[in-house]
């Protein structure tokens, strides 16, 4: 049976996606706030718009925001599953969403512009490979220049890597991102999703950054979750992201980026600035749960919907009860 508190999130949800944001589509099941949730003071009366880009990882992360929030009292709209990270970061901007988990290096990158070595607000330059730097710079600017506010990082770093099957990284000797420019033409195919393909962090400062000249009849554009099955087959290489369970479940190893091309990506609670001001507790709950986020969770949370096929939400519900921030209600 739904409660009250459930058919009036429902209705929010409606109606802030009537103002272009699509509701998630997961039920999101009754809580209780877990003893490490103790701490921290209730949102009770507080009305939040949670919102997540639309692959795995994001989705889980999302569903976590929206059962922790609920659990604390708060009436939350679940708006994640947006299609995109620049949908889901533009309806951040508007006002249409007030949270979300965003990566440091697509903040520094992607939305402010910026490059390796560029100066950050202090003047300093900011190495792509340093996480400090980046997080830094980025909490600064972002706040400054668009009222976004980032919550201190979890310590999991979801950046894009190169993949191959254990198999062919043998027959080819190749372990390394530079390996691939001594592979004969024929070798050099490649498996991309979508964003990858044109993101300034991806495809185009790849081979600009270990000069490989790739025809474009070398590579094949198709959605993440296809890639990883693809790869050793159509591909030789796949871009993949590094939390990924589905690295292990197909036999996958990764590439050193041994130029340290890739930016770091470690996930921070995005806040706009009112919201924060408001409720400064939201942040410091997340910078909790957040802590208990290391790579090897989150490719095992990944890995129980990409490769068991659970429901995200379920996961998230699981890990939070199994960390004390949520009680079973069974």
């Amino acid at each position: 049976m739904r409660t009250a508190k459930a058919v009036a999130t429902l209705a929010l949800a409606a109606l802030v996606g009537a103002c272009g944001l699509e509701p998630a589509s997961q039920f999101i099941p009754e809580v209780k706030a877990g003893p490490e949730l103790d701490e921290f003071d209730s949102l009770d009366g507080a009305t939040i718009v949670t919102t997540s880009k639309d692959f795995t990882e994001q989705l889980i992360l999302g569903k976590i925001l929206t059962l922790v929030l609920t659990a604390k009292g708060a009436e939350v709209v679940d708006n994640t599953n947006a299609k995109g990270s620049v949908n889901a970061r533009e309806s951040l901007l508007r006002g249409d969403a007030d949270l979300m988990w965003e990566y440091t290096g697509t903040g520094w990158v992607n939305y402010l512009g910026h490059a390796d070595g560029d100066p950050g607000p202090d003047g300093k330059p900011v190495e792509l490979s340093d996480a400090d730097q980046v997080f830094a710079a980025v909490a600064k600017e972002d706040l400054a220049k668009n009222g976004i506010f980032w919550s201190s990082p979890a310590p999991f770093n979801n950046t894009y890597a190169i993949a191959m099957t254990e198999a062919d990284s043998q027959r080819l000797d190749v372990t390394t991102l530079d390996d691939i420019a001594k592979l004969p033409t024929e070798e050099q195919t490649f498996c991309l999703e979508n964003e990858f393909e044109s993101r300034s962090d991806g495809w185009p400062g790849m081979k600009e950054a270990y000069g490989l000249d790739i025809p474009s009849s070398n590579v094949s554009i198709m959605d993440a979750g296809i890639v990883y099955s693809e790869v050793g087959g159509r591909c030789v290489f796949g871009e993949v992201f590094d939390t990924d369970g589905r690295i292990l479940a197909n036999n996958l190893v990764t590439l050193e980026d041994n130029r340290g091309y890739f930016p770091i990506y470690e996930p921070s609670v995005t806040i706009r600035e009112s919201i924060n001001e408001q409720y400064p507790q939201i942040a410091k709950i997340f910078e909790k749960v957040g802590s208990k986020l290391s790579t090897d969770v989150m490719r095992e949370l990944n890995s129980r919907v990409d490769v068991d096929g659970e429901n995200p939400v379920s996961v998230a519900e699981e890990w939070l009860i199994k960390e004390g921030f949520l009680e079973s209600t069974d």
